[in-house]
């Protein structure tokens, strides 16, 4: 009956948000997404401080075995992550959408907001289902959803690609999970999550966790199937790009994790572990490379989300590893780390999006040198986003110095163990080198968004956004600052998760917590008033004195120009040689010529677009084309044409059934 009711709930859920005023959708909209997310907090949070699992809805066999629903406490930590940054994002909608009220149609806006509703729902069903046939309907339930909301601004052609382009390559993915899972029941005659027990511990099925590697890699974004993420979010509204790069590309995550976690041969896992580390590392440096060599704000973000999900399976990876060779200590850690980085990011990067859908709305551009000096304008806006970019960056006070110091600290008790000490050694020079050219990229992006003078009249011309979406852009910003000064309790969050992950007892985790985390956080705290005493003395100094303003000295230069400040461009200039290879370049306009001593204005912009989009995701464009174009012709325009296909089709099914092929 769960699932009865479950459809009942959505036909009046749709029902309400199609008859409601317009200017009422989002309220029905939010009232829904928060329904929802208390719903599936409760129980979560009872899973998580030690409660037993929950079943929500039994199996139900009839034509097909529907599988059943239930909250373990792995399912608990992202509902609780999809439940927050769904409230976040429905309540940040509210205003990026106000003035496309009379843009788009009331059906537009309602189909807007149905789908977002439904996007939740299908997450929340995801990681909850127990595989086979409801999961894959809530999956590809998901997919729908958000290809709908992709195509919000379809009437431009970019996002109209950019739709496509997703939708294809999800459908790719499904087709792996889908083999996946007929795979775990030609095996074991079950097609759930659970039977993939029984069905690795014959020995012979890592073919099987390659399939769901290459379909939940998909939706998260792993090399080289990442091509759809620089694309399709900037071409989704902001919200939109917000959830699905802080969540739902998590659910990737999840998927991996499950799938893992039913290995018990010790060669397979460790033969995961491998795969998984290997595919984070060059995830992570691909993602991070690209994002600091481009020069619109919404990609730079979206190949920010590759690096992080590298960032995360890179944990991942040693967490494995280690579990293959019995170091339960280095195992705990690292997905400690794994799991507190998927928390974290889905926090700091749905702020970032907020962040840009902000100065977007107010300047209707997200290419980065169009900008400079928006912190005058936009406050609150530019400080919410400095927190973010720190967290980011993964400096403290901040909460992603919180979880990449966790991997980082499993990586390095292998090494002086000598357990793994090549994979691990592996893995902290990739995420030094990773960290180091993230600081690079975000400096660039806050630095030309934010600082200097404004390039452009529309910049002098904007203003602080709304009290709603500030409030959303709070909600994040808020669970950010308490788990980077409080980690030793905002730990307990996946302690445990992980003692069920990797058969580790809390004391180890306690361990860690009363010594190293409680430390992190003192020292964070001490950062944290440090900066504060500073900035007090600074403001008590100058309010006694007479502050002149004047221009900016120019090394003896006597007209200095906005132009004469660095641009996204410049200021990753040498970075751009080592990603010549990675990347190809579209140039628009012509650059100032080494012979000009005098030269006039010129109009110079670069796109780095990913040479992997040409091998993985060009290829359908031509193939769509290709058959469209012969399908046009079966368009004749005659009714007796359209009447022999059928009767060929009927035929053709008739033949097909005599011979016990369908």
């Amino acid at each position: 009956m769960f699932y009865l009711y479950l459809l009942i709930a959505l036909a009046l859920l749709v029902a309400a948000i199609f008859l409601s005023p317009l200017r009422a959708k989002v309220w029905v909209s939010f009232a829904a997404i928060a329904a929802a997310a208390l719903a599936v907090a409760v129980p979560s949070i009872a899973t998580l401080a030690g409660g037993d699992a929950i079943q929500v809805a039994s199996s139900i066999r009839s034509v097909v075995d529907t599988g059943a629903l239930a909250i373990d406490s792995l399912s608990a930590i992202f509902l609780l992550i999809i439940g927050v940054a769904g409230i976040a994002t429905a309540l940040y909608s509210r205003g990026y959408l106000a003035h496309y009220l009379n843009k788009k149609s009331s059906a537009h806006i309602s189909l807007h907001y149905t789908a977002l509703v439904l996007l939740v729902v299908s997450m929340m069903l995801v990681v909850m289902a127990d595989g086979g046939f409801l999961f894959l309907f809530a999956w590809e339930l998901m997919t729908i959803a958000s290809f709908i909301l992709i195509l919000f601004d379809a009437e431009r052609p970019e996002v109209l690609r950019a739709a496509l382009a997703y939708l294809v390559m999800m459908h790719v993915g499904f087709i792996f999970l889908v083999a996946g899972f007929v795979g775990a029941e030609a095996a074991t005659g079950s097609a759930s999550f659970s039977a993939l027990g029984r069905c690795f511990a014959e020995g012979t099925n890592t073919g099987i966790f390659i399939l769901f590697l290459l379909g939940f890699g998909m939706k998260a974004g792993l090399f080289p199937m990442h091509v759809w993420l620089p694309e399709a979010h900037p071409a989704a509204p902001s919200h939109v790009s917000a959830i699905m790069s802080g969540v739902m590309i998590k659910t990737g995550v999840y998927g991996v994790i499950r799938v893992v976690s039913q290995m018990t041969a010790v060669e397979q896992i460790h033969t995961a572990g491998v795969v998984i580390l290997t595919a984070g590392i060059v995830t992570g440096l691909w993602g991070v490379i690209l994002a600091a060599v481009q020069n619109d704000v919404k990609r730079l973000l979206a190949y920010s989300s590759i690096e992080n999900v590298g960032v995360i399976f890179i944990g991942l990876g040693i967490a494995t590893l280690s579990m293959a060779a019995g170091h339960t200590g280095v195992a705990m850690l690292a997905m400690c780390g794994a799991l507190m980085h998927t928390i974290n990011h889905s926090l700091f990067k749905s702020l970032l999006f907020f962040g840009a859908g902000n100065i977007y709305s107010q300047m209707h551009t997200t290419l980065l040198d169009r900008f400079g000096g928006v912190a005058k304008y936009m406050p609150v806006t530019a400080i919410l986003f400095l927190l973010a970019t720190v967290a980011i960056c993964a400096l403290p006070p901040m909460n992603g110095f919180v979880s990449e110091f966790l991997i980082y600290l499993g990586m390095l008790d292998s090494v002086r163990d000598g357990v793994n000490t090549l994979y691990a050694a592996g893995g902290i020079l990739a995420l030094a080198l990773i960290g180091g050219i993230a600081v690079l990229a975000f400096t660039k992006l806050y630095g030309t968004l934010f600082l200097g003078s404004p390039r452009d009249h529309h910049v002098a011309e904007s203003e602080e956004v709304d009290s709603l979406r500030i409030a959303a852009m709070g909600i994040p910003a808020a669970g950010m600052i308490m788990i980077g000064l409080f980690p030793q309790y905002a730990i307990r969050i996946v302690e445990r998760t992980v003692c069920a992950l990797t058969d580790a007892e809390a004391i180890f985790i306690d361990y860690y917590a009363a010594s190293a985390l409680s430390r992190l956080s003192l020292t964070a705290l001490l950062i944290l008033i440090v900066i504060t005493l500073l900035y007090v003395i600074k403001s008590r100094a100058q309010g006694s004195r007479t502050v002149e303003k004047g221009p900016t000295w120019g090394c003896g230069f006597t007209s200095p120009n906005i132009r004469m400040q660095y641009t996204g461009e410049s200021f990753a200039e040498g970075l751009e040689s080592i990603a010549t290879s990675l990347t190809q370049n579209t140039v628009e306009g012509r650059a100032v010529g080494k012979s000009e001593i005098f030269p006039s204005t010129h109009n110079y912009n670069v796109r780095h677009k990913d040479k992997i989009d040409r091998l993985l995701a060009e290829w359908w464009v031509e193939l769509l084309r290709i058959i469209n174009k012969r399908i046009m012709k079966l368009r004749t325009g005659k009714i007796n044409h359209y009447i022999l296909f059928a009767l060929l089709f009927l035929v053709a099914i008739f033949v097909l059934s005599l011979l016990n092929l369908i």
